[in-house]
Formats: structure tokens, sequence, C-alpha cells
């Protein structure tokens, strides 16, 4: 209770962000977005004078786009407050979260924690033998000779796929220069650094995704004495939202969010 009371000396503060599941800009009812996370970065940040805040980060990725927002409004706010940031890996911080890890001025993850993934990936379905085979006609009437470009119930065209390559390029070169300018000098020379490849624990190290092995508690004891205090901001649904969710089921949100953590075995 020290810390409440006035004109005394506050333990140093550590401001916790808590950063789980996919990254979506809808979908998913626990699914990470700029606009779901900004208030409760924004309060960590501004709340207490934190001597530093904490990203505990546990995503297989998803919106290349949220990614960068999220990380984006991070680097702001640690450049306003003069706050430095540290990662925390749990499980995973692959693909897209691994671009929320690079916020960070430092990375640390578990000896377990899956890193990397530094690609672009883009899947789906296709349906147009299902829709002939059961009589079913697609009717699709553009302005503009790209508007069904990758359309599900059409088979695929060989145009198509060009495009959508040439568009993955240029985000998977917008993800390499994320890296590059957060990393810097710590990555290795390593051929397989920006491929998709992912690494565990220390070998993530290595290659310099990562700064070492450590988890929140310890590594912040060290730096700030065994007074510090930390204070934990995760988002929260509505208690009817909540009760909503477990009504509904959210089966296909559920579906894509364990497809995604069951690509690297978790």
């Amino acid at each position: 209770m020290k810390h409440l009371i006035p004109f005394t000396k506050k333990e140093p503060l550590v401001a916790v962000i808590r950063l789980q599941g996919m990254i979506a800009a809808s979908g998913a009812p626990n699914a990470l977005n700029d606009a779901g996370t900004a208030a409760m970065i924004e309060r960590a940040f501004k709340r207490g004078k934190p001597k530093a805040v904490a990203l505990v980060i546990n995503s297989p990725g998803g919106s290349p786009a949220q990614s960068s927002l999220i990380a984006a409004r991070v680097r702001r706010l640690a450049a306003e407050k003069d706050i430095p940031v540290i990662a925390f890996v749990e499980d995973v911080a692959a693909s897209g979260g691994y671009w929320l890890a690079t916020a960070a001025d430092e990375i640390f993850a578990d000896s377990n924690s899956i890193v990397g993934s530094i690609g672009v990936i883009s899947a789906g379905f296709g349906f147009p033998e299902f829709l002939a085979r059961h009589g079913i006609e697609r009717r699709v009437h553009t302005a503009g000779k790209s508007k069904t470009m990758l359309d599900p119930f059409r088979a695929e065209k060989p145009a198509d796929i060009k495009r959508l390559k040439a568009l993955q390029e240029q985000i998977h070169e917008g993800f390499i220069a994320q890296v590059k300018g957060r990393r810097g000098a710590r990555l290795a020379d390593d051929p397989d650094l920006f491929t998709g490849e992912i690494w565990v624990g220390d070998a993530a190290r290595e290659v310099g995704l990562i700064d070492g092995i450590g988890h929140l508690v310890p590594v912040m004891k060290s730096r700030f004495g065994d007074k510090v205090r930390f204070a934990t901001y995760q988002r929260r649904r509505p208690l009817l939202g909540r009760l909503a969710a477990q009504v509904v089921g959210d089966v296909s949100a559920s579906i894509e969010d364990r497809a995604a953590y069951a690509r690297f075995g978790l």
C-alpha cells in the first residue's frame, strides 16, 4: 500500500501489455487489431510513469497491416514518453506476431518459444467443381476486369496468381525492412532469415531475432530491483459479449485460430 501514500517514494513500475491471439481487422472475438488494443496500449504508457513497458506476446500472426499499426503505436508512445520497451515471447511470436515483437528495444523468449516466420502467406479454398456438380451457376457482373481476382467460386487464373504474388512480395519487403530497421546489426547473415523459416529458443538468439532467453519477472527484477511493481493491461470483452460468444460458439473463427497455431505445432 506504500505506493498509494502521497509524498512517499514509489517502487519502480513496469507496465505489462498482453498481446495474445490471431491478428486480424475483424473475425475472431479475441483477434488482435489496432482498434481493439489502442486504448490499453495508450494507458500502459501513460499511467503511473512506468520505468519500462513489457510486451508479452503469444501470436501466430495474421494481418500485416494490423501488425504494423499496433507496432507503430507502441513505437510512437515509446518515443514520446522516452520509455524502453522489452518483449517477452511465450509459445510463439511468428509472422505478424514477430512484427509485434520488433516494436520492442529488446526481445526475450522462453527456451521453447517459436520465433520467426518472416514471410507472407495467403490461403483459402476453391469451389468451382462443387458448384458445377450441383448445378449451381455463379453470376458475377463487374466494371473493371480485375474485380473478380481469385474468386473462390471460379477456377484460378495464372494472371491472378501472378498479381497476388506481386502483392505478397511488396508486403514481404515491408516486413523485412521492419525487421532490419529494428534489429539492425544484431541480425546474423543467415540465408534463411527472411524465407519464412522458424527458430526455437536459443537458435533464435543465434540468428539475432531475439536478445536472449528470459522471462518477464526475473528480467525486470534484475533491472529494477526485487520490489518492482507490475501493472498488467489486456483486452477484456464486456460480459454480455463473452456470454454471446459462448452461446454462438463462433465456430469458424475458432477453427481459423486453431489452424494458425497448428502451423507451428501448437
